[in-house]
């Protein structure tokens, strides 16, 4: 514990950098998976069909290849990138695919009738998804989408793989370091150290969307006895 707390300046660094790969892959995902999931629904063939080719391949490739393939590709097409852009661009092209298929099966579960007695009533397409389908369609989709996000939060570790200075790459560099001058590995304790801090992250996200889930179900409840 000692050795945590010697190098805590350190591993704050990592810590910083860790949530805020994690608030813009989150956000940017979030996004994704909403315009996608919403447009996978859609009486457009062409569009459905291509999006469901989108996300296919992006959830059929391993999300370790999709980092290297964004950080070493993209520098020969003439895109420059950082290795904290890379992994941000990655992880939310992964979860956002992965996202648009949960938010997909969360449309769909709503009846067809009610799409269609909407539009009968004279509601435009974006009123019926905003105003009826979408309120619905929620109860499905929040507990599957917090569990893809804990898989993000989780996943922001792979960012080390290309040099991005998150609080797992910060914990390998003590051990590394620590290994190299004093003869001996911390290993154990700095890597139960990393697992209870994903522990308490993964835990307090999963404990929010909970809260989130039951305040959905007391509107709906409110609204059916209303």
């Amino acid at each position: 514990m000692n050795l945590i707390l010697a190098n805590m300046p350190f591993i704050l660094q990592g810590i910083e950098v860790t949530l805020w790969l994690s608030v813009v892959t989150i956000a940017c995902s979030t996004v994704i998976a909403v315009v996608l999931g919403t447009l996978a629904v859609t009486r457009l063939t062409l569009t459905r069909l291509a999006i469901k080719g989108f996300v296919e391949v992006l959830r059929g490739i391993p999300l370790l290849v999709n980092i290297f393939f964004v950080f070493f590709v993209t520098p020969l097409l003439g895109i420059s990138m950082s290795s904290f852009s890379a992994a941000a661009v990655s992880l939310s092209l992964w979860a956002g695919a992965n996202g648009a298929e949960v938010v997909r099966g969360g449309l769909t579960v709503i009846p067809r009738h009610q799409w269609e007695s909407a539009e009968a009533l004279g509601f435009k397409s974006w009123e019926v998804f905003l105003l009826i389908i979408w309120p619905q369609a929620l109860r499905s989709i929040i507990p599957p989408y917090i569990g893809n996000l804990t898989l993000l939060v989780q996943a922001t570790s792979l960012g080390a793989l290309v040099g991005v200075t998150e609080f797992f790459k910060v914990n390998q560099i003590i051990v590394e370091r620590t290994t190299l001058m004093a003869g001996h590995s911390p290993a154990f304790i700095v890597y139960a150290w990393v697992l209870f801090f994903y522990f308490c992250i993964c835990s307090c996200l999963s404990w929010a969307g909970r809260r989130v889930e039951s305040k959905v179900h007391g509107r709906e409840h409110l609204k059916s006895a209303a």
